[in-house]
């Protein structure tokens, strides 16, 4: 499968949103589409499916569109949920109806064969069971209730009808039909929101391992990053390719926009140091032909364009703490919390400049412990104090998104009347609100611009304590880098519910992992906390292996003749080993020569070479670790 689109272009009412679009998507690729809020990401999405709204672009190659092989385009906005009144589980079933009838037709085949020993019958069985395997037969169970379990259902929302579930859950059962399908190009527009961790690892799981092309839209960088073997970024109108990760990308970003400057620079000063040739010699009849020749040489030069600075606005803020609170800043005892019942117990203490991130599934008490601790639920029992001088600043996204008449300037104000509207307009700017920014109605703002405003407003009035319930959805990568920078340099404290592991891991030095009935306190950063859970699942695996070894017979050590082509194969792979360090110092050598480090071509097929070494370097490692493993059993 291939599809290629070459010089393609999208406008949308009068309006130019893409420009130059040149994209191919192939067999197992995993894409990642990157850019600002408003770049045209999702509008390139629709374009991939609807090529009518592709038009020639702006670049110098021919407008094309090459599709091989028919591919099905599988897109969540276009999967619906046919029957309001089947059940959940009847509706998701519904991807799986050629396994199901395959199934169905292998049941009859065997009731037939117990009274019919044909050949024939006998053939269509075998033929029927390796169709079914094909199809993941043998799988599709475990499959769709992994998934349904993991997107948050229980045993019994299988059985409800659609009608009875709400908005978000009918676009979660859509999404859950959307994966199972197994469309030719899977595309996903910010596949993230609104799921939890558990959700998002177990979907990160089944994209690495998703045998076709998927391409993804998402703000998500931990996300991207365990998936993408590729990145498309969309600036200016124009895509640009990456090879690698969403960590590549970037850092290749800034090497490539280094070195087009500096060519460019280098191009110019010879270009001027060429004209002036021209300028002094010109005249001169001796040195006429001289100084056209040097005009010949700068007409024939292939001319390096001026790199577009790559678009880095974001907000800031130069806000200060009116007061610093206590050494104490919350003492959590036993505080059960909740509604009309208890959902979660808790308790911790947070210290002066800590900053804590609440993680965990959906709908287990998180945000509920966040309006708890500011005052706006009732806790249900328990111990809660907020220490000496303690001022909160809290971020709740749903206040944050509400509608407005008021433009930005006039709800600003009404929070500082003290301020002048010079200062007033200093402070919106910090924030991105520029010119006549300041004049739009809130009910006119994006999701974006609308959380900006919130903390705009948070943050100028000086709080040491931070509470902030998601406070980076609806912000493009550039937004949470920034906000990640603002948030790392407070010095006061900070309690923040996300789902964003990515930012967690920047900004948290500690945690509270909700879990259904149990709330745990974690002293140390996300990638610990992972590294502790990965420790538990080794520890848990090699229990499991060493009571199955219990079972087993006493003949636990390997033959002679299997221990000798163990040895044998070790043996190899050493000297494979060898062979490939060899290779990588001399490719390491190749890349820092001079000539290869200034031609960009060389040098990043260098790069993606010596990556591709240190890959199978590390693949010859932990299998000739295991087979020594195997070894030191006997």
């Amino acid at each position: 499968m291939n599809y290629k689109i070459t010089n393609g272009a999208v406008e949308l009412d009068g309006e130019s949103i893409l420009e130059e679009v040149n994209i191919e998507i192939k067999e197992k690729d995993k894409i990642a589409i990157v850019g600002r809020n408003g770049a045209g990401k999702s509008t390139l999405l629709k374009a991939i499916i609807d090529n009518e709204m592709f038009e020639e672009g702006t670049g110098e190659e021919k407008f094309n569109i090459i599709k091989e092989g028919k591919p099905i385009i599988g897109y969540l906005k276009q999967m619906n949920l046919e029957d309001d009144s089947c059940s959940m589980l009847d509706e998701i079933l519904k991807v799986y109806k050629p396994i199901i009838d395959l199934e169905q037709k292998i049941n009859r085949l065997l009731i037939e064969m117990q009274s019919n020993s044909s050949e024939e019958l006998a053939l269509e069985y075998s033929k029927a069971m390796d169709r079914f395997e094909f199809l993941g037969g043998y799988i599709y169970k475990k499959e769709y209730e992994t998934a349904i379990k993991k997107f948050g259902f229980s045993n019994q929302d299988k059985l409800k009808k659609i009608s009875e579930f709400s908005g978000g859950q009918r676009a979660k059962i859509a999404f859950i039909k959307l994966l199972l399908s197994k469309p030719d190009i899977l595309l996903l527009d910010e596949p993230t929101n609104h799921l939890d961790i558990t959700a998002i690892e177990w979907l990160e799981q089944y994209l690495k391992q998703y045998p076709r092309a998927v391409i993804i839209v998402s703000h998500d960088r931990m996300f991207l990053n365990r998936i993408v073997n590729k990145v498309y970024e969309i600036e200016y109108g124009v895509t640009c390719e990456y090879s690698g990760n969403y960590t590549f990308f970037e850092e290749q970003k800034k090497v490539n926009y280094e070195k087009q400057l500096k060519d460019y620079e280098y191009q110019q000063k010879e270009i001027k140091r060429l004209n002036d040739i021209v300028t002094r010699f010109k005249y001169k009849p001796t040195k006429a032909k001289m100084a056209m020749s040097k005009l010949k040489q700068i007409e024939r030069m292939v001319k390096v364009e001026m790199p577009n600075r790559y678009d880095l606005t974001s907000f800031r803020t130069n806000f200060t703490i009116n007061k610093q609170s206590g050494r104490d800043v919350i003492y959590a005892k036993n505080l059960k919390i909740g509604y009309n019942e208890v959902i979660q117990d808790v308790s911790f203490n947070l210290y002066r400049g800590q900053k804590l991130a609440v993680i965990g599934e959906n709908g287990i008490g998180k945000s509920t412990l966040l309006k708890t601790l500011v005052g706006n639920i009732e806790k249900l029992e328990g111990n809660l104090e907020l220490g000496h001088n303690v001022v909160v600043g809290y971020f709740d996204q749903q206040i944050a998104l509400s509608d407005s008449e008021k433009t930005v300037l006039e709800d600003f104000s009404e929070e500082f009347p003290e301020l002048t509207t010079t200062e007033l307009r200093n402070s919106l700017a910090a924030f991105m609100f520029y010119g006549d920014d300041v004049f739009k109605k809130i009910n006119m703002l994006s999701g974006g611009e609308k959380v900006r405003l919130a903390l705009c407003k948070i943050l100028k009035k000086g709080p040491n304590l931070l509470i902030l319930d998601e406070p980076t959805n609806h912000m493009d990568i550039i937004g949470k880098e920034s906000l990640e920078t603002l948030l790392k340099e407070y010095n006061g404290t900070i309690i923040v519910v996300s789902h964003d592991r990515f930012f967690v891991n920047k900004i948290a030095d500690c945690l509270l992992v909700f879990k259904r009935g149990n709330v745990q306190f974690f002293d140390g950063p996300y990638e610990e906390y992972e590294e502790m859970l990965e420790e538990d699942n080794e520890t848990e695996k090699s229990e499991i292996a060493s009571e199955k070894s219990k079972k087993e017979s006493s003949n636990t050590y390997l033959i002679q003749k299997e221990k000798n082509r163990i040895t044998t194969k070790v043996k190899k792979i050493e000297r494979d080993i060898d062979g490939l360090e060899k290779k990588l110092e001399e490719l390491n050598l190749a890349i820092s020569d001079e000539n290869i480090y200034s031609d960009y071509e060389k040098l990043s097929d260098l790069q993606t070479q010596i990556e591709q070494v240190n890959i199978t370097i590390d693949e010859k490692m932990t299998e000739w670790e295991n087979l020594q493993n195997l070894l030191e059993k006997e």
